[in-house]
């Protein structure tokens, strides 16, 4: 099916030199489709795929009335700088931006002011789309000293006079597109289409330049692992500007699917309300899915928790066993027919007891999910263990992907008829990928650890105007270097085991790869988040949030009251019951119990090492968020950040 699919695809989008060409097909094969669908903006938003394309143009249109037009001295077209969050006037001003003839340098409204400036003046941009009047009041003062000469609202507020610039609103510009004749432009898939500012961890962000053929590789590559139904409903909650979500989007509208905008807030109830087909997300988001099941799992009678315990240890044996059958054990995947036939035995055994498992628990989390899931794509990091298994247990298909901001961003998909979990899958058409020593760069076999080049039409075409850094990234013979380390197996499947930079050297020159072990670690059901640290150390320390809900059921089993944290705790928190001792998160049985649990999750670790253990550790009450800078727009540690917020307890941690 995948292969038609692709070919089909190819057929259809695989002459375009330009991603508003493809908007221009889809928009004639679903017109009447709906292709957005905001139920949280206030009036509610929904298009059809010709509304839509329909308002790009006259995006576009008003764009040039504005005085849009390339200049031969310029090696690029004019930049415009599109700052602004999710919502279906993001895609219009994204594609209207382009068919103009521009090119759009995209971030979130909430980045940093002295960033978004940054990035202003480092792309040249010559105008500015602006997601409100309150952040163009933030960014105003700075915009003098730029060659910014217009300035388009994404709401419908009156502009503010400004005696230099141009300023309209959303309507007024669609209103002036309207009047005006959309000029066309000739593209070339060589051509500049975007500029994605990579926020690093130290420095200045470097823009990432992707070129029209780098954005149509996404659009071209995944129907070769799947094929969205024209109306699959999508649900969606990542950061539209980033190269993940972004790329997806491209892809699922290509296919004339249903996007609907969701956010943190809403997105439980949504996902019940809107029964989605299809979801793309990062570990986290699947994680606060499981610990919320979890949650309700913990909140039934005893006997029942024993039971769904009891189906929970069968079904793991049950696709633990299917996997080997299945060649699909990432430890294993070329069992004996011996082993392949016990395994088959096993799960004969197990399959009625998972079957009933299935009826009783598995559909109702299904259920709580929508009910319609066909499957959800999962990226931005490495998904822990136990997320993968639960999922796989409950009959959510996750197909886990691996890629880069500067890979377009996506090079590899694990496929529904080859779901390895733990692994990244086999690249998508056209990608190369080689395994190198770190230090010579001499290609290393299957199996063997080292770091990731790519190659291929999604690497980007450098970093603008820094020939440097470009230099460093890629070399002479077109190969990108990821930063991140990993291996190929046998069975091509790429396995991603840590990030270069991330690092942790030890004392004794041992190298630890901090993801692999705080995924084992957020097994437990006490740790909600975990931060490795020892950079130069003896051994490996950690900052740990814990799961104060899981904490506060397990002190009132043990005739124990947890003081919650000011910011966590209730005006109407119970004083203690007669004979109850209160406790805190520093109290000697806290810190004994999440010991133990850190000690039985890193040693369960497959391939553990005495280096791994974690030795000392400290307790955080504030969780890591987007709010407290702690968390990327995509749910990412930011580890240089938490590493100089908490760098005195650190220090202390290791005295």
């Amino acid at each position: 099916m995948t292969r038609s699919a692709a070919n089909k695809s190819e057929a259809i989008y695989g002459h375009v030199q330009s991603l508003p060409e493809v908007w221009a097909i889809a928009a004639q094969r679903f017109a009447t489709i709906t292709a957005v669908h905001d139920p949280h903006s206030k009036p509610e938003v929904r298009f059809t795929y010709a509304e839509l394309y329909q308002q790009m143009q006259q995006f576009a249109a008003g764009l040039q009335a504005l005085g849009m037009q390339s200049h031969a001295a310029d090696p690029y077209p004019p930049r415009v700088g599109l700052v602004a969050d999710n919502s279906p006037r993001w895609m219009i001003a994204d594609q209207g931006i382009m068919q103009s003839g521009a090119v759009d340098v995209v971030r979130g409204a909430q980045a940093d002011v002295d960033e978004l400036l940054f990035i202003l003046q480092d792309s040249g941009s010559i105008g500015l789309v602006v997601e409100n009047r309150a952040l163009l009041q933030k960014l105003r003062p700075g915009l003098s000293n730029l060659p910014i000469q217009f300035v388009v609202l994404m709401t419908d507020e009156a502009p503010p006079a400004d005696e230099t610039l141009t300023i309209l609103n959303f309507s007024q510009l669609l209103e002036l597109g309207t009047k005006s004749t959309l000029q066309p432009v000739q593209q070339t898939r060589a051509q500049l289409a975007t500029l994605m500012y990579t926020s690093g961890t130290s420095g200045r962000p470097k823009g990432v330049m992707l070129s029209h053929g780098n954005l149509i590789s996404q659009v071209l590559g995944p129907p070769h692992v799947v094929q969205p139904e024209a109306g699959g409903r999508v649900l969606s909650i990542l950061p539209i500007w980033h190269a993940y979500e972004r790329a997806f989007e491209y892809f699922i509208f290509s296919c004339g699917c249903t996007q609907i905008y969701t956010n943190i807030r809403h997105v439980k109830k949504d996902i019940k309300d809107f029964k989605p087909n299809y979801m793309v997300g990062v570990p986290r988001l699947w994680e606060s899915i499981y610990e919320g099941i979890q949650k309700q799992f913990r909140e039934q009678p005893p006997s029942k928790q024993k039971l769904v315990k009891f189906f929970l240890g069968t079904s793991q044996r049950y696709i633990e066993a299917r996997r080997i059958v299945q060649s699909l054990d990432l430890d294993n995947l070329n069992p004996s027919p011996v082993e392949k036939a016990v395994a088959a035995i096993q799960m004969v055994i197990l399959w009625p007891i998972h079957q009933l498992g299935d009826r009783l628990v598995y559909h109702k989390v299904r259920e709580g999910m929508g009910g319609h899931i066909k499957f959800v794509v999962s990226g931005g990091g490495s998904i822990a263990d136990h997320l993968e298994d639960f999922f796989e247990i409950v009959g959510i298909e996750i197909l886990g992907g691996y890629g880069l901001t500067e890979t377009s961003p996506i090079i590899n998909v694990r496929r529904p008829w080859r779901n390895v979990r733990g692994a990244d899958g086999e690249p998508i058409p056209g990608v190369e990928i080689r395994i190198a020593d770190p230090e010579t760069k001499q290609p290393l076999p299957p199996g063997q650890k080292g770091l990731v080049l790519i190659r291929g039409p999604q690497v980007m075409q450098g970093y603008y105007q820094n020939p440097t850094a470009t230099a460093k990234a890629i070399d002479r013979e077109g190969w990108f270097d990821s930063g991140d380390l990993g291996m190929v197996t046998t069975a091509n499947d790429l396995v991603i085991t840590g990030r270069a930079k991330d690092t942790i050297v030890l004392t004794n020159g041992e190298n630890i790869e901090p993801q692999p072990i705080e995924d084992a670690c957020i097994r437990s059901p006490y740790i909600d988040q975990i931060m490795l640290v020892g950079q130069d150390q003896r051994m490996l320390g950690a900052l740990i949030v814990p799961n104060l809900d899981a904490l506060q059921q397990w002190a009132a089993s043990q005739n124990l009251q947890l003081a919650l944290p000011t910011e966590s705790s209730s005006n109407h928190e119970q004083s203690p019951s007669p004979g109850q001792q209160r406790i805190t998160l520093e109290s000697k049985v806290v810190q004994d119990l999440i010991r133990k649990e850190l000690t039985r999750e890193v040693q369960n670790r497959p391939g553990y090492r005495p280096d791994d253990r974690i030795g000392p550790f400290r307790l955080l009450s504030e969780p890591f968020s987007m709010e407290n800078g702690l968390l990327t727009q995509t749910l990412k540690i930011r580890r240089a950040v938490v590493m100089d917020r908490y760098r005195d307890m650190i220090d202390e941690m290791f005295m």
